[in-house]
């Protein structure tokens, strides 16, 4: 998965005015854009191409939502068997057995902010297919910022929407969602370039939360997901460095009490090399190799391999003395201002130069450049 901002990608000058001002403004308006995710399904590919062009305008992480059941034609005899997909759906839609089966979807939901959901429309109402992955996702995607388009022959989206709403009651709507029918899919291109500006997206700052870790003289960074855990952590780290003892555990982890306690959202983790997570409150484990567990999730350690994790987490051993901080000691403690601007620094304690693409450390805190 790529972290990245929500920018366009760069306009071309034309001598014509009112096409820069249109590209300006829809810069403008999606610079400050948080991390994104684009969830789609699409049956005749007609949500493919939305999806394509979106990309080419916008930066995000794309998610395409398949049916379990490979080759149906759901437009057969009339959209027969579309139909009673959805009338399934409709007659008990809080029992997930209405919903149509659909492959996996691995995606870890806490690393976005903005979620665009792309979704085709049958006989006036969402997909069987986007309305089971909503369906299963609702609780996870509560709190997130949702903006949707809507791709249909020629019907209107109203009965789409009321789907939405009620699959995803607990969301915050960016703002009204994009209609591409078949009389304008040719020009979808700026449609959507319009569009975007209109969208309230949630912004992150520009800036993800960076916690520093240290182990015998050698510091890494940590990127903290966005949580009341994490919150809570970063509120105890201003206040001064925290000092725990952690011990190898089962192979894949060291672990130990963090020496207070964090507020819990548990849900069963699968968990990768590099993973930071809080298990029972007040323990924290950093991980070397996988595990699945019930674990509140803290966040992840940046850009080293399984072998350069087993080496700096000092795998195998006891009584590792570990330092968390929002600070590193090592190296670059902060960054001030100075009379035109902030200074930003690469990851490793250099000054990054103007146009330096890539991850950055700006008033302590990680930019995506």
């Amino acid at each position: 998965m790529r972290q990245i901002l929500m920018i366009l990608t760069a306009m071309l000058l034309t001598c014509c005015s009112s096409e820069s001002d249109v590209k300006a403004e829809t810069t403008q308006a999606t610079a400050n854009m948080g991390k994104t995710l684009i969830v789609y399904y699409s049956y005749t590919n007609k949500c493919h191409e939305i999806v394509t062009t979106l990309t080419s305008q916008i930066e995000a992480d794309v998610v395409r939502i398949e049916p379990a059941e490979k080759g149906l034609k759901y437009e057969a005899n009339n959209y027969a068997l579309g139909t009673q997909l959805l009338n399934a759906i409709k007659a008990n839609p809080n029992d997930a057995s209405s919903y149509p089966a659909i492959d996996p979807v691995t995606v870890n939901l806490d690393d976005y902010q903005n979620i665009i959901i792309v979704t085709p429309l049958w006989w006036s109402q969402m997909a069987a297919i986007m309305q089971t992955y909503l369906f299963q996702n609702s609780e996870k995607l509560a709190g997130k910022t949702v903006a949707m388009i809507v791709s249909s022959h020629s019907s209107g989206i109203s009965g789409v929407v009321a789907d939405a709403q009620r699959l995803l009651p607990n969301i915050t709507w960016a703002g009204d969602a994009l209609w591409i029918n078949n009389t304008n899919h040719s020009n979808r291109a700026s449609l959507i370039q319009d569009w975007l500006p209109t969208q309230n997206f949630k912004t992150s700052n520009n800036m993800a939360q960076l916690m520093y870790i240290t182990i015998d003289g050698v510091t890494k960074t940590a990127t903290l997901v966005d949580n009341a855990a994490t919150q809570a952590l970063v509120a105890k780290l201003q206040e001064a460095p925290v000092n725990v003892s952690l011990n190898s555990s089962g192979g894949f982890e060291i672990w130990g009490a963090l020496g207070f306690s964090l507020p819990t959202s548990n849900e069963q983790v699968n968990a990768q090399p590099g993973d930071i997570v809080l298990y029972n409150g007040s323990n924290i484990c950093m991980f070397y190799g996988t595990n699945s567990w019930s674990y509140t999730r803290l966040g992840k350690i940046d850009g080293l391999s399984e072998s350069d994790l087993r080496t700096f987490l000092k795998a195998g051993q006891s009584s590792i003395s570990v330092t968390l901080s929002l600070t590193n000691a090592t190296g670059i403690s902060q960054v001030r201002a100075d009379n035109t601007t902030s200074r930003a620094y690469t990851l490793q304690g250099t000054l990054a130069q103007e146009g330096h693409k890539g991850i950055i450390i700006k008033n302590g805190k990680k930019v995506i450049r």
